[in-house]
């Protein structure tokens, strides 16, 4: 698994499916947003859509 440098983004691919950034298999933690709109921690990250996402990613 991959995840984007710039929007945290995890995928498969070497480029972000997202935002089309590039993406590092160096990354650590993982949060799972099913509603962006209700979550929290979604809107302090600046997530705009659900999906699977990298806490920090190097």
């Amino acid at each position: 698994m991959r995840a984007c440098k710039q929007c945290s983004f995890i995928s498969e691919d070497e480029t972000c499916p997202r935002c089309g950034g590039a993406t590092s298999k160096d990354w650590q933690g993982f949060l799972a947003v099913t509603d962006f709109e209700k979550s929290e921690i979604a809107k302090k990250m600046g997530i705009s859509a659900n999906g699977k996402y990298a806490l920090k990613v190097r």
